[in-house]
């Protein structure tokens, strides 16, 4: 059927080329006549539906036929079509092109555009060379093509790649050298997009200055791998982006702390206060094989133990009552067989709240959490003032069954119900993967290297005789 549509388009499209020297035209398209004669009696909805089938390359050649084609070949809704029939998830698609489209930099200032050309986006989106896209990590880094469904590749994050004691220069070189010789490609033949850690998270003049070092280093390192364009980004900003929202709290929980980010458009606000919380991943795996070896569960590695904490355990809704629940349950480790589990399940994961019972003096993650939304109530910096009232989870632990649903609660009976009527928490929406997904988002918007990148001629060249001397101490 395809097949035939598409003959008898071209013979059309032969047509109007040869009837467009006689036809009445404008100033602007003098050779476009105004009518296909019989051609014009066809039905709008089976013109569409054929538009539909033909595709999108033969749907803007219709523009081009007649006057009367070319609103409808414009339609708006004939490319929404074409976008959701993409290798894109429509809605993600929808989300960046409404309010990534403008970049980071202008985010702040202007709102989403009431209207889109949804043909002008597909056909910029289309050009979108596409990017190589890593993310930081806190435990490990992840990296892959933009154009891929997932990343392709896992190694150590750039924060602990190589000698700890080497020059930041020196490791970041070797970093993003081995993930380009993993990757196969020339770091000159794509853009490359970059999370970064949240380190150096207060707003004083020491940890201001100690984020450009970073950030300044990683464009040094890659302006002289040649890379032609950089965009390099805060890992928390990427998972809200992957959540679809540019203004809420992510709490991160990574592999050495949590970190409780409030963001308004884009932009963190460490003016208002980003709460570090001294355990994440790598503490509720210790505490878990802590409680194994109390009932004497033999395991070879921590791995298995990892394993177990993400296959079995999750967070009670309410951690008294659980404790009078059989919760036993069991699981196949490859290579060691299997484990049974009961009440470590919810015991591990509950110094998230109670880090005393793991022998630790943090604060609870919900104590945290409800400090941030305090500040950024009492910071009045938003028309909006509900915007940090959702809050979105990030990372591998935050995907643990129950915990967006015990936040939540947590977070109700400590809030005045001022701040927290029309809290939401979602969990993390790729999982361990929210950032790199965050980063992929953005590197297939129709503007990325306009409004997100930073290109060759650009690249701050702050003495790359600094970044060499310094060395990362986090």
């Amino acid at each position: 059927m395809a097949l035939l549509l598409r003959k008898i388009w071209e013979s059309m499209l032969s047509r109007s080329g040869s009837t467009s020297s006689s036809g009445r035209g404008s100033s602007d398209f003098p050779d476009r006549p105004f009518s296909m004669g019989a051609f014009d009696q066809l039905p709008t909805d089976v013109f569409m539906q054929i538009l539909r089938i033909l595709g999108p390359r033969d749907a803007a050649k219709a523009r081009t036929v007649c006057w009367a084609w070319r609103s409808l070949a414009s339609d708006n809704m004939l490319w929404i079509f074409f976008l959701q029939n993409g290798k894109e998830p429509w809605d993600s698609v929808a989300f960046a092109e409404t309010y990534l489209h403008v970049g980071f930099r202008s985010m702040m200032y202007f709102d989403p555009p009431s209207e889109l050309s949804f043909m002008h986006i597909y056909a910029h989106r289309e050009k979108v060379p596409g990017a190589i896209v890593i993310d930081g990590g806190s435990g490990y880094c992840k990296y892959g093509w933009s154009k891929y469904a997932s990343p392709s590749g896992r190694c150590a994050t750039f924060l602990e790649f190589g000698n700890i004691e080497s020059p930041m220069y020196s490791r970041l070189r070797h970093f993003f050298s081995t993930i380009y010789s993993r990757m196969q490609v020339k770091a000159s033949s794509q853009p490359i997009i970059v999370s970064i850690p949240i380190c150096h998270s207060d707003d004083t003049v020491s940890a201001r200055a100690s984020r450009r070092q970073l950030r300044d280093a990683i464009y040094t390192v890659l302006a002289d791998l040649n890379a032609p364009a950089v965009c390099a980004i805060d890992q928390a900003v990427l998972a809200l982006y992957a959540a679809k929202r540019t203004s809420g709290i992510v709490v991160n929980i990574g592999f050495h702390c949590t970190s409780v980010v409030p963001i308004l458009r884009g932009k963190v606000l460490r003016g208002v206060g980003v709460e570090i919380v001294g355990q994440g991943a790598l503490k509720v795996t210790g505490f878990l094989r802590e409680l194994m070896q109390r009932r004497n569960i033999a395991f070879e590695s921590l791995y298995s133990v990892r394993t177990l904490k993400e296959k079995l355990c999750y967070v009670a809704a309410d951690y008294d009552a659980e404790l009078r629940k059989d919760t036993q349950a069991s699981f196949e480790v490859a290579g060691e067989g299997w484990f049974t589990l009961s009440k470590e399940r919810f015991q591990a994961t509950e110094i998230l709240f109670q880090p005393h019972i793991g022998g630790g003096r943090a604060m609870g993650l919900h104590q945290a959490i409800a400090l941030c939304m305090d500040h950024c109530h009492a910071s009045e910096i938003a028309i909006d003032d509900g915007w940090y009232k959702t809050v979105v989870l990030a990372g591998g632990t935050a995907c643990l069954p129950g915990l967006p649903e015990r936040l939540e609660n947590e977070l109700n009976k400590i809030l005045d119900p001022s701040i927290s009527n029309g809290i939401k928490v979602l969990p993390p929406p790729y999982g361990a993967d929210s950032a790199w997904f965050g980063a992929k988002l953005v590197s297939n918007v129709s503007t990325f290297l306009q409004a997100w990148c930073v290109n060759k001629k650009q690249f701050p060249r702050k003495g790359r005789r600094n970044a060499s001397a310094s060395t990362l101490a986090w």
